[in-house]
């Protein structure tokens, strides 16, 4: 659901292009595509965010369910409709408890699915094992409902759900932004070429100083106090944007593919655009229901 200019990395070892940064008319191509595509979706997920209810909820199902399709598709190959199918129930019934305000339950259910497929992919013969490998397999779903849980419970806190949200959408939006111009700008020292070839230390700073600032013009613009925290807060999330970028960059490199699907013209998969946010979702939730449990994690993460 981080819709944003893609900053190109994670390539494949084999079937990827040349690692330099595009060039010329192809280079000019391929960012309108991504800038199009991000100035059609963005609006949609920010709509969505700001009507709140079952309307976000939808949003986010649908978006957990199409990344449970892409990473069973890398893993097993394609998307078997026997290892999905405990998968999208589990999904489902996940996204119902919470529209029925039960996330307790909902994190529950989606733990004995994770369980569920897992067994289902080890008993599914016919295929290579070390491509249906229950780890791989039970974590998709892992990775689908943290997408699900963590921005929808977030959500839900009726006072401080939707400055939560924008919170987290602008500092991983603007980490996006400027590590991708940062990094094409300055260039530099890569950041870990083994796993993307093209992420550097200036690009990873450069989206620390847009996450920071990004994640701190939103809650003062709310009259949240003690910026300096929330400050803190946003410089955390926009690490974890990045090392969720870096992780699914491993995972494609493991499968060897560039990118997890061609659903988004200029973008790749879902995968590919909603890594960052997926991490950051998950741990501003974390942060949050630590401080204030899971009836109110928006205000755990905000109210210090």
């Amino acid at each position: 659901m981080a819709i944003g200019p893609d900053r190109g990395e994670g390539r494949a070892q084999s079937s990827a292009p040349s690692d330099s940064a595009p060039s010329g008319q192809g280079g000019t191509r391929d960012l309108t595509r991504r800038v199009t595509s991000a100035a059609l979706l963005a609006p949609i997920v920010l709509a969505c965010t700001y009507a709140g209810g079952w309307i976000f909820l939808a949003l986010c199902t649908i978006a957990a369910a199409v990344v449970l399709w892409e990473w069973t598709s890398l893993a097993a190959g394609r998307g078997e409709l026997r290892v999905l199918a405990p998968g999208f129930l589990a999904l489902l019934a996940a996204a119902l408890l919470l529209g029925f305000n039960m996330p307790g339950v909902s994190l529950g259910v989606v733990a004995s699915g994770v369980v569920l497929i897992g067994l289902v992919a080890a008993a599914w013969p016919g295929l290579p094992p070390h491509r249906l490998a229950l780890s791989w397999t039970a974590g998709g779903l892992v990775y689908a409902g943290a997408l699900l849980l963590g921005p929808a419970v977030l959500r839900a806190d009726p006072q401080w759900g939707l400055i939560a949200l924008l919170f987290v959408l602008a500092t991983v939006w603007a980490t996006d932004i400027f590590a991708f111009f940062c990094g094409r700008t300055i260039g530099g020292p890569l950041l870990w070429q083994q796993i993307s070839p093209k992420k550097t230390w200036s690009g990873a700073a450069g989206g620390l100083c847009g996450g920071l600032a990004a994640g701190v013009a939103v809650a003062y613009a709310s009259g949240i106090g003690k910026l300096g925290i929330i400050g803190v807060m946003a410089l955390l999330l926009s690490v974890v944007a990045q090392a969720g970028d870096l992780f699914e960059s491993a995972v494609k490199r493991h499968f060897g593919v560039k990118d997890t699907s061609g659903l988004i013209p200029g973008h790749g998969g879902l995968m590919d655009r909603i890594d960052g946010f997926l991490f950051a979702g998950a741990a501003a939730l974390l942060i949050g229901i630590l401080r204030a449990g899971t009836d109110a994690p928006a205000y755990g993460l905000l109210v210090w």
